[in-house]
C-alpha cells in the first residue's frame, strides 16, 4: 500500500494537481514588470501584479538596487515557488542590452537568494505559449492574458505587468506539459 501511495503522489505531482505559485518577471532597467499567478489543474488565477519603477535620471547602480529591494519585497509578500524570467532578444542597441543584462542579473540574484527555482523563456516562446503564435503583437498578448486570468478583464495593468503575467502563464503551460511528458516517458 505504501508503494501505491508513493506512486500516486509522484503521479499527482507530475500532473501538477497541487497549486503552484509562479512569479513572472519582465526585466527592465527603468521599469520591471512582475505578475504572480496560481496554477492548479490547468486553471490560472491572479495573485498580484504590478511594476517596479525607478527614477529615470538615476544612476544605474541606484536603479538596480531599487529593483532588487522591491523584487525581494514582492517575493516575501507573495511567496512563489518558482520564478519565470524573459530572456533578452538581440534587437536592442548595445547600451540598452547591457543595462537590461544588469537588471536581469539583480533579478536572478533576488530569485536565487529567495531560493526560487528560476526558469527562462524567450519572447517568442512566451508569445507562442500565450497566444499560439510566436510573432504575436503585444496587444494580442495583453488581450489573451486578460482572457486567461479571471478577474483581469477590467483591471488596470501596466504593459510591463501584463508581459510579466504572460511569462508566468508561459511557465505554467510549459511546466505542465513537461510534467505530463515525464509521466509518459
Amino acid at each position: 500500500m505504501k508503494i501505491l501511495n508513493s506512486a500516486l503522489c509522484v503521479l499527482r505531482s507530475a500532473f501538477i494537481i497541487f497549486p503552484v505559485r509562479i512569479l513572472g518577471i519582465d526585466p527592465g532597467s527603468v521599469t520591471t514588470g512582475y505578475g504572480v499567478i496560481d496554477y492548479e489543474r490547468g486553471r490560472l488565477s491572479l495573485v498580484d501584479q504590478g511594476s517596479i519603477s525607478t527614477p529615470r535620471g538615476a544612476e544605474l547602480a541606484e536603479r538596480l538596487g531599487i529593483i532588487h529591494e522591491k523584487l525581494l519585497a514582492v517575493i516575501a509578500r507573495t511567496n512563489p515557488a518558482a520564478a519565470a524570467v524573459e530572456t533578452p532578444f538581440a534587437g536592442h542597441n548595445v547600451k540598452s542590452l547591457i543595462q537590461l543584462s544588469h537588471a536581469r542579473g539583480v533579478i536572478l540574484l533576488a530569485a536565487s537568494s529567495a531560493r526560487l527555482e528560476v526558469f527562462e523563456y524567450s519572447p517568442r516562446s512566451v508569445k507562442s505559449a500565450v497566444v499560439g503564435y510566436g510573432g504575436a503583437e503585444k496587444e494580442q498578448v495583453a488581450k489573451m492574458v486578460r482572457m486567461l486570468l479571471p478577474g483581469c478583464a477590467t483591471m488596470k495593468m501596466a504593459a510591463d505587468a501584463t508581459d510579466a503575467l504572460a511569462i508566468a502563464i508561459c511557465h505554467a503551460h510549459t511546466a505542465g506539459t513537461a510534467a505530463r511528458l515525464k509521466v509518459r516517458a
